[in-house]
């Protein structure tokens, strides 16, 4: 199966695509490692018809390289039915990509789901009982002993 080009107008749609695996690689002309990997992507590619391999050009499509937080290529990220699964900056070789495809497709997506969502609910718990701890309560009463602004007293 052949790489498929991601740009602005389909990235979103293919990376979100639900009950699919996507495998997508980061790169740029002129990087001399993402070109040495570009073959082994593309026989990856032909050994994995069940997973879509994209490729993103991080040159002509800076706007997805800075959304996906893309900081060195070439980067490999590989998503199933939306929810980034892997992000590893570098050429990998063939059978680590092999290994990836294997873990990937054997993930229980619905319990990956349940624990990004048990872990977002968790950090929203711990964000908002920090805000409510550092709120000013205005209503409690005023220490006297710890008011230093009158000397007298």
């Amino acid at each position: 199966m052949a790489t498929i080009e991601l740009n602005e107008k389909n990235f979103e749609e293919t990376v979100t695509a639900e009950g699919k695996i996507t495998f997508v690689d980061f790169w740029a002309p002129w990087c001399a490692p993402c070109v040495r990997f570009a073959p082994v992507f593309e026989a990856a590619s032909d050994r994995h018809e069940d997973i879509v391999f994209a490729k993103v050009n991080t040159q002509d499509e800076q706007g997805i390289a800075q959304a996906v937080g893309i900081q060195s290529i070439p980067t490999l990220m590989v998503f199933r039915d939306g929810v980034l699964l892997v992000a590893q900056s570098g050429a990998l070789p063939a059978a680590a990509l092999d290994a990836i495809a294997a873990k990937v497709r054997e993930l229980d997506m619905d319990e990956v789901k349940k624990t990004i969502a048990d872990e977002e609910a968790k950090a929203a718990a711990a964000k908002d009982g920090a805000s409510k701890e550092e709120a000013p309560k205005e209503d409690a009463p005023k220490d006297a002993a710890l008011d230093q602004s009158d000397p007298k007293a």
